[in-house]
């Protein structure tokens, strides 16, 4: 099992750093900011006039998968959890029984001697 939340996670980091680069390369409202500077205008020349629907449609792809293996990553750290093997090393938990008072001895139920009255 942690081998493949090992793999998750590697996916999740790869995706994790391209969505923040598509985020950094759309264009601003205002054509100006960091999309120009990471190449907004270059990706004009390689996509056309679709530049935005481009890397938009890229920007939801990338936050939905972002989403899905965190959930999922999640999920499959609390399986873990609940499912750890009993041999990691731990010493066993022992409960004590509930400490009880020992009730009396019945007395015998032989009757007292009488002295008698001389």
């Amino acid at each position: 099992m942690s081998l493949v939340i090992g793999i998750l996670t590697f996916i999740l980091i790869i995706t994790s750093l391209f969505l923040v680069l598509v985020v950094l390369m759309q264009r601003a409202k205002t054509d100006g900011g960091m999309g120009s500077a990471m190449g907004g205008g270059s990706m004009e020349s390689t996509f056309g006039a679709e530049t935005g629907n481009v890397l938009s449609g890229a920007t939801i792809k990338a936050a939905v998968v972002f989403f899905v293996l965190s959930f999922g990553l999640y999920l499959a750290h609390i399986y873990q959890l609940k499912h750890h093997d009993a041999g990691d090393g731990k010493l066993p938990t022992i409960t004590a029984p509930a400490a009880t008072t020992p009730s009396p001895a019945p007395q015998p139920a032989t009757p007292a001697p009488v002295e008698s009255a001389k």
